[in-house]
């Protein structure tokens, strides 16, 4: 292959080695109008599933509830989306044209791959994780979205761990190509006495920021009053509606500043002050709304949700919004706050091929996975140039199916 860089592949076995699960990328996007589809390739060991079927099921599941909680039959979890193809052997009826990456890897796989297809319906939420506390155990709440392979008679049998595959993948939203204009706030207040009124001004200077960007605040001061404004306060919110069976909204400061800058009677104030959400500042509160994250790699704040309109708030799971709120703490008389809309998102990535999304400043705490395999054929160089990357799993020591005769 050279120096040139190949297509990157993520590809994970069942602990038997029988079932073989191939995808292009772990991040599949929501464009709004669309969603990328989510198609990849298995590669069976036909001799060992006999007169046995593939099936291949994605699952979009809101986890509203610790994992060690799930008992007597009672699971905090709730499908938002269940589907299932029959992967092997391949039904007419439902075979989609594949895509080029698909073709490459039937291709240098050989006869016993088989190409698989899902379509996303667009009114799914993306991946969002709820950090854990400290003492928090099993699947974190959220909303993830996982992909199984297993080999079965019927779809409706038991699945066996050691010939089945697991994998959670992410459903992710980039920021818009045009944002919005820009945020701006004013509120006034009167007090008992005073002919005149407090005026407070704030604004942005954009709707769009990037994970890792610093967000200037411009805050002006019109004190008309006879009162004295003895601090600003200013934070950047980030605010969580968990729709489930009724909507609540949680709400966590993720920064924050205050500043003695008194404003007297009769007197303005100008200033800019400059704020940075990033979860590196926040990792010990529990609660907080965080991207989607896949096993040994970092993550960050959740991303802006943005839902098109029309679409059904209970198949949303969580929407994450951000909000900075400017605050004057007056002397003897109450306060005057506004607060400002804004996005925080990761910019489009120029290759979405890419498994990790793209921040402007990354935060310093992440890790990269770069155990990568490479499979050197010879064929031409447009089917060489394949990488293969494994996704991490559990350890299975110990491990054992009871009563299947198959493993």
């Amino acid at each position: 292959m050279g120096d040139k860089a190949g297509t990157r592949v993520f590809k994970k076995s069942s602990p038997n080695c029988k079932i073989t699960v191939y995808l292009g990328k772990r991040d599949f996007v929501d464009h709004l109008d669309h969603v990328d589809p989510v198609d990849g390739v298995l590669l069976v060991d036909q001799e060992y599933l006999k007169d046995r079927k593939v099936f291949v099921t994605l699952t979009c599941a809101f986890r509203y509830g610790r994992e060690d909680l799930d008992v007597l039959g009672l699971s905090f979890r709730k499908d938002l989306h269940v589907s299932t193809v029959q992967a092997f052997p391949p039904l007419q009826e439902t075979k989609t044209p594949p895509s080029r990456l698909q073709e490459r890897l039937l291709k240098k796989l050989g006869q016993h791959a088989y190409p698989f297809h899902f379509t996303v319906p667009q009114n799914l939420p993306c991946s969002v994780t709820l950090q854990p506390g400290a003492e928090d155990t099993g699947k974190a709440c959220g909303v993830d979205y996982e992909l199984r392979a297993f080999c079965a008679k019927t779809v409706e049998e038991k699945i066996h761990q050691r010939n089945s595959v697991q994998l959670l993948i992410r459903k992710v939203q980039y920021a818009p190509e045009k944002p919005g204009p820009q945020p701006t706030a004013e509120a006034s207040r009167s007090f008992l006495l005073s002919d005149r009124a407090l005026h407070l001004e704030a604004s942005l200077d954009k709707e769009l920021y990037y994970h890792g960007e610093p967000i200037s605040v411009n805050v002006h001061v019109t004190n008309n009053s006879t009162k004295s404004v003895k601090r600003v306060k200013i934070s950047v919110r980030q605010y969580a509606d968990i729709c489930l069976f009724s909507t609540a909204q949680y709400k966590c400061a993720v920064a924050q500043v205050e500043a003695d800058d008194q404003v007297s009677p009769s007197s303005t104030s100008c200033q800019v002050y400059t704020l940075t959400p990033m979860l590196g500042t926040n990792r010990e509160k529990r609660g907080l709304a965080l991207d989607g994250k896949l096993k040994h790699e970092d993550t960050n704040l959740a991303s802006s949700s943005i839902v098109k309109e029309g679409t059904n708030k209970e198949m949303m799971g969580i929407l994450v919004s951000y909000r900075v709120k400017v605050k004057l703490v007056v002397s003897r008389g109450g306060d005057v706050a506004v607060e400002l809309p804004f996005v925080l998102m990761h910019p489009k990535p120029s290759d979405q091929s890419s498994s990790q999304p793209q921040s402007v400043a990354p935060e310093a705490d992440a890790t990269v996975d770069t155990n990568l395999i490479e499979f050197e054929m010879n064929t031409s160089p447009q089917l060489d140039d394949l990488v293969f990357e494994d996704f991490a799993r559990l350890g299975l020591t110990g491990m054992k199916d009871e009563g299947d005769p198959f493993c």
